[in-house]
């Protein structure tokens, strides 16, 4: 008989009553890698399938099943859900870069919405009806209060934003018409990495607050620009909500026992709920390495609002979702063990140059 209970960083923890066959698209990327593990650390046997043109090969274990190979290829997709018995969907396979998907609209629209068509009518043809999406705040666009909670409306800015908000859209007809369950999660800044610091954030190009910071310190960029600082917050530098990333992926996990209902639609934002400023995520850079991070002031980016900062009671009251890193300085401190460890990242891309880390104990005063 399968446990009532699974072993968190903190013991006990929300009960799973069966563990699952678990297809995990975009597995092999930041998010996907981690809630991989955190599948596996919870008894679900989960597959993935990546096409690596932004994962990492060896961020999902060799033990796990991996199956290079895209979403749009309908044929493949059902070969692998029959094969491996598939009871339940993770999608995390999206394009992310905002700025891109302005001036490349079109490749947004097919990696985030067409191929997800595909994977989905796969799916339904193999009578697998549960689905957990990986969405976004950015669905929200401009958001008309703080904190941003699940009824807000939603008035994406970005090709980006619409791909997501389209794909909710989807899910939701299909729900009606399939009897489909899904959620669709809802995260703001994922951020941090794994505790042991085996796996981590690495994108080529990265655009990161935090990894961009480091990579100042450990001499991979001259300076880290700071967009704007007039606006209306208390430094005048943008508030954003960073949740860590092993937070967000048991927040995924959670949801499963929720879909047990046909036709189940289910909305949640993720985030620790605390704002933090563009300056205190540079100070905490500067604590967890003990060095100076060189900054430029710059001016606002078009379509920055000051701040983007969840209400997250729904999850927390709804899943019992509990966070395990609540400040940036717990979450920070993981990114600094990461990649002061691993200054190539999975060391499968172009060399960067580094400087050599110094020693924390030669911490700024």
């Amino acid at each position: 008989m399968p446990p009532l209970f699974t072993l968190g960083k903190d013991g006990p923890s929300t009960a799973h009553w069966a563990f699952m066959n678990v297809l995990v698209v975009g597995g092999a990327g930041y998010i996907g890698s981690h809630c991989v593990r955190q599948l596996i650390a919870q008894g679900h046997r989960p597959v993935v399938v990546d096409n690596l043109v932004y994962g990492h090969r060896a961020a999902v274990a060799k033990s796990v099943p991996f199956y290079k190979a895209d979403l749009g290829n309908g044929r493949a997709m059902q070969a692998i859900l029959k094969k491996h018995r598939i009871e339940l969907v993770m999608h995390f396979a999206a394009y992310c870069y905002v700025g891109e998907s302005v001036t490349s609209p079109l490749k947004y629209y097919k990696n985030n919405l067409a191929a997800p068509l595909t994977l989905l009518e796969a799916m339904l043809a193999c009578g697998v009806k549960k689905f957990v999406f990986s969405s976004t705040c950015a669905t929200y666009g401009v958001p008309d209060k703080l904190p941003l909670t699940e009824d807000h409306p939603q008035r994406p800015i970005n090709p980006y934003g619409e791909s997501k908000y389209d794909l909710e859209n989807v899910l939701k007809a299909l729900a009606r018409s399939d009897g489909l369950s899904f959620a669709a999660l809802r995260y703001f800044n994922a951020a941090g990495a794994s505790a042991d610091g085996a796996i981590g954030e690495d994108h080529d190009p990265e655009t990161h607050l935090i990894p961009l910071a480091i990579a100042q310190v450990m001499g991979q960029l001259p300076c880290v620009q700071i967009f704007g600082t007039d606006y209306p917050t208390p430094d005048g530098t943008c508030l954003r909500d960073y949740v860590h990333v092993d937070d967000l992926s048991r927040a995924h996990i959670l949801v499963f026992d929720k879909l047990k209902t046909p036709g189940t639609q289910l909305f949640y934002n993720l985030g620790t709920g605390t704002p933090n400023s563009v300056r205190e995520v540079i100070a905490a850079v500067e604590n967890a390495s003990g060095q100076k991070v060189k900054t430029v002031l710059a001016p606002r980016r078009a379509g920055d609002p000051p701040g983007l900062y969840a209400d997250n009671r729904k999850a927390v009251q709804e899943l019992g979702w509990k966070i395990q890193y609540p400040t940036l300085e717990s979450i920070v401190e993981t990114a600094w063990h990461w990649h002061s460890t691993h200054p190539q990242g999975y060391d499968d891309k172009k060399k960067k140059p580094v400087a050599k880390a110094k020693s924390k104990s030669k911490k700024r005063k």
